[in-house]
């Protein structure tokens, strides 16, 4: 850890991090070391979070917040460790037995909407590996009717859509398989300030009322951590301090290194 981060301590360990999240564990990293080909960003990284909590991963950039995603997900090499879902090694799984079999989704970071595709039809592209087509429509039809945003404009096309709009559609889009576990990077980019407000909400309501778990990296850190029960600060592919969103918010190291304050 370079210097300018030695104020924030002593790096918290396997067990510190398990404090936080200490019912109903969903998902689990124990010990992960991964990157890109040959190349290791995460070192010994560990993760606890429970069912139906929130964690924010916030960091310089650089630091692996992304990769953590990424590699839950399957998008990296993974060297060592192990990840677990409900005590259920997923390690080596492929992205799409993560997303049907154990019920992973991944929110991508920005504008990954079909812009000529209409509402309707982006949301049926979230159920393109469902076994049965109906079961698309009916998850489908039930976005629609909860998010009026959307149902207004299931028959038009997508590019029509506010920013604020098109980052519901894609998180509505992953929600149609029926996820336990949803990983959203950078909610809040290129948004105007009342569209996050609205992002963050959608993702508040997921998480209390459909029992989510959600794991985020945000670079708006402060917006993250407001939402998030615990965060997760990553400094060169390791944890430098973890704690209660509320407790980082106030922490004045944290506040000068990465809330700007």
């Amino acid at each position: 850890m370079s210097n300018q981060y030695e104020v924030l301590g002593k790096a918290p360990v396997a067990e510190d991090l398990s404090n936080l999240s200490p019912k109903d564990v969903h998902l689990t990293i124990n010990n992960l070391n991964a990157g890109y080909g040959k190349m290791e960003i995460l070192h010994n990284f560990d993760l606890f979070v429970s069912k139906a909590q929130s964690l924010c991963l916030i960091g310089p950039n650089g630091a692996g917040k992304s990769t953590i995603l990424h590699s839950i997900y399957g998008f990296t090499n993974i060297f060592s460790g192990k990840i677990e879902i409900d005590g259920k090694e997923i390690t080596n799984l492929s992205p799409a037995e993560k997303l049907k079999s154990v019920g992973i989704a991944y929110i991508l970071q920005d504008n990954s909407v079909f812009p000529d595709m209409t509402v309707e039809e982006n949301l049926l592209m979230g159920g393109f590996i469902k076994d049965k087509t109906e079961e698309s429509y009916e998850e489908a039809e039930k976005i629609l009717q909860k998010y009026e945003r959307l149902g207004n404009r299931r028959n038009q096309p997508a590019k029509v859509l506010s920013g604020g709009e098109r980052r519901l559609l894609e998180i509505s889009r992953a929600l149609v398989m029926k996820p336990s576990v949803l990983l959203v990077d950078e909610p809040s980019i290129g948004l105007e300030p009342r569209y996050i407000d609205m992002v963050f909400e959608i993702l508040r309501d997921l998480q209390e009322n459909e029992k989510k778990t959600i794991i985020l990296v945000e670079q708006n850190a402060k917006k993250g951590l407001e939402f998030a029960d615990i965060g997760y600060v990553l400094v060169s592919g390791q944890t430098a301090i973890a704690g209660k969103g509320d407790d980082l918010l106030n922490n004045p190291d944290v506040g000068r290194l990465f809330l700007g304050g």
